[in-house]
């Protein structure tokens, strides 16, 4: 008698014709959303206010949506954005604190490996690092530095940076100094640092988990979930969220976290950032000098659902 029984959803769902996912570099990098539900209502992604008034969103060319305080998120809608590939993280004020996130399913087993092996040999480590620092400051790094004496030199130019940055900007800098836990205590420079390198890390896990790669493990950052996340995103930060936090900060806005997210969306796709993360992940992996292993015949592609499953409804994908 259960033979034609099917679970609600399962026969809406298996009538869609499969999804094609957009490639990360050809998506918005981020949507801010707050005060209301997200659901699935007749085959669309929208958030729900109190008034009921839906607003459609284009869930499958985002790539990462930040929910805050105020968000109420439904099975459907959860569904939805991991079959497409879109990251959803919950966040606190500003998008600073991050309570948890949803994984799109972008990570292989090949890739997790390989970077798990380069993390584990450590000269191969030390190349990696080498590297990003090489790309981070734009010049050569002494070969026979090792990882402790790189990150008290990266200390001495990232404070030199933000020193130039303010000067340029005419803003009144001290030092990089912000309580997360009391969102309003910090001055305006580093409020609108902290709203912008926020921004920064979530288009930057989620380019992490497209590509197939673990964000807890890192090389110059370790022991901390996002690790990888932090390293990538320093890759890019003084080119280009560190500049509009100034930038911001310097013309005092009313609502300064705001502008900094529309300064950030706007240098994002100036830099055409989502588009050179995941190359630039592969380059640094690269100068670890260990080969990448093929993937299996059968492996997903990063980010692209998984149409048949070796597992029952239990296992993830």
């Amino acid at each position: 008698m259960w033979d034609d029984y099917d679970p609600p959803g399962t026969v809406e769902w298996n009538m869609l014709p499969p999804l094609k996912p957009i490639p990360i570099k050809e998506r918005v990098s981020l949507v801010f959303l707050e005060r209301g539900e997200l659901d699935v209502i007749d085959g669309a992604f929208v958030l729900v206010d109190k008034n009921g008034v839906r607003t459609q969103i284009p869930v499958g060319s985002v790539a990462c949506m930040m929910l805050e305080p105020g968000t109420r998120v439904s099975h459907a809608a959860v569904v939805l954005a991991s079959r497409v590939g879109c990251l959803l993280v919950w966040v606190g004020e500003a998008g600073v604190r991050l309570y948890a996130s949803g994984q799109p399913g972008g990570a292989r087993s090949d890739r997790l490996l390989y970077q798990a092996k380069l993390a584990l040999d450590e000269e191969a480590r030390l190349r990696v690092v080498q590297k990003m620092y090489e790309m981070r400051f734009a010049s050569p790094i002494p070969p026979h530095y090792r990882i402790e004496q790189l990150r008290g030199m990266e200390g001495a130019r990232v404070r030199e940076l933000y020193v130039q940055l303010a000067r340029k900007y005419g803003v009144e800098w001290t030092r990089r100094n912000y309580d997360s836990s009391a969102w309003g205590s910090g001055d305006l420079p580093n409020r609108c640092l902290s709203a912008a390198t926020a921004c920064l890390y979530g288009i930057s896990e989620a380019a992490v988990l497209a590509a197939g790669y673990a964000p807890a493990i890192g090389f110059i950052h370790t022991g901390k979930p996002l690790s990888f996340v932090y390293d990538v995103a320093d890759l890019f930060k003084f080119e280009t969220v560190v500049p509009a936090a100034f930038k911001v900060a310097a013309e005092c806005p009313h609502d300064p976290e705001r502008a900094v997210r529309l300064a950030c969306r706007d240098m994002f796709r100036e830099t055409r950032l989502l588009k050179r993360i995941i190359p630039t992940i592969e380059e640094v992996l690269a100068a670890g000098g260990l080969p990448m292993p093929e993937a299996p015949l059968d492996a997903v592609q990063p980010a692209i659902p998984e149409e048949k499953r070796l597992g029952d409804a239990g296992h993830r994908s």
